[in-house]
């Protein structure tokens, strides 16, 4: 069938199988893959996206039926390489652990702000109940969203294009390596100054340390 979306801000026209679900759609044929797949049952709300302002798990809606919609994905937020309050928010706050629901959480926060831009934490905590996350505990999480809030209106926006800050929501330049490391490197390591190549064996410690005790001193000669 054909469809016609618009997603962050970009138009896009194809044929997909009647029955392909909106974050295949997002992942396979555009490339978005911020929008994760996390549990196939609508449990865990990695996959949030906002489907004309509101926040959708992406995976219990079929693509025909986003036809004609406006869709913003994780990937759309960030403007002009600046985050949004609430990117800046889960940094800040460090609300995120092994990343792998950060982006259905943001999106799930934002609609949130939206609509109410000064939640209790009571009520931020209610927002993500569809938002599962096996690893911080929630409480950065929710430290981060009401970063978000207390910040949002000075100079940050939340991600649908509005005022932009003068630079200290901007992306963190200063932490990406010049280069990114080899797949060689990372399964070994760069050894820092005076670490040996080889590791001492359990015969070497054994040879060099034999007789030795904290309470006696090493005997030589076979005398004390």
């Amino acid at each position: 069938m054909e469809i016609a979306v618009t997603v962050n801000g970009k138009t896009y026209h194809h044929d997909v199988p009647s029955r392909l679900l909106l974050v295949h759609y997002l992942r396979e044929q555009l490339n978005l893959t911020g929008a994760h797949v996390g549990c196939d049952t609508s449990q865990c709300g990695a996959c949030v996206v906002h489907v004309n302002g509101k926040s959708v798990k992406s995976c219990t809606l079929l693509a025909v039926q986003a036809h004609g919609a406006q869709i913003t994905t994780i990937e759309g937020v960030a403007t002009d390489g600046q985050y949004s309050a609430m990117q800046q928010g889960f940094w800040e706050m460090h609300g995120l652990q092994c990343g792998f629901c950060t982006p259905g959480m943001i999106m799930s926060a934002s609609a949130l702000l939206q609509n109410n831009p000064h939640p209790s934490e009571h009520e931020i905590r209610h927002a993500l109940e569809g938002n599962l996350c096996r690893c911080t505990g929630y409480e950065n999480i929710v430290k981060a969203i009401q970063y978000a809030a207390q910040n949002n209106g000075h100079g940050q926006s939340l991600g649908y294009g509005g005022s932009q800050s003068n630079g200290s929501d901007a992306m963190h330049e200063e932490t990406k390596p010049e280069s990114p490391e080899t797949p060689a490197e990372l399964e070994h390591p760069r050894r820092d100054d005076g670490t040996p190549e080889k590791p001492a064996t359990v015969a070497d410690w054994e040879g060099e340390n034999a007789g030795a005790s904290e309470d006696a001193p090493m005997q030589q000669g076979g005398q004390s």
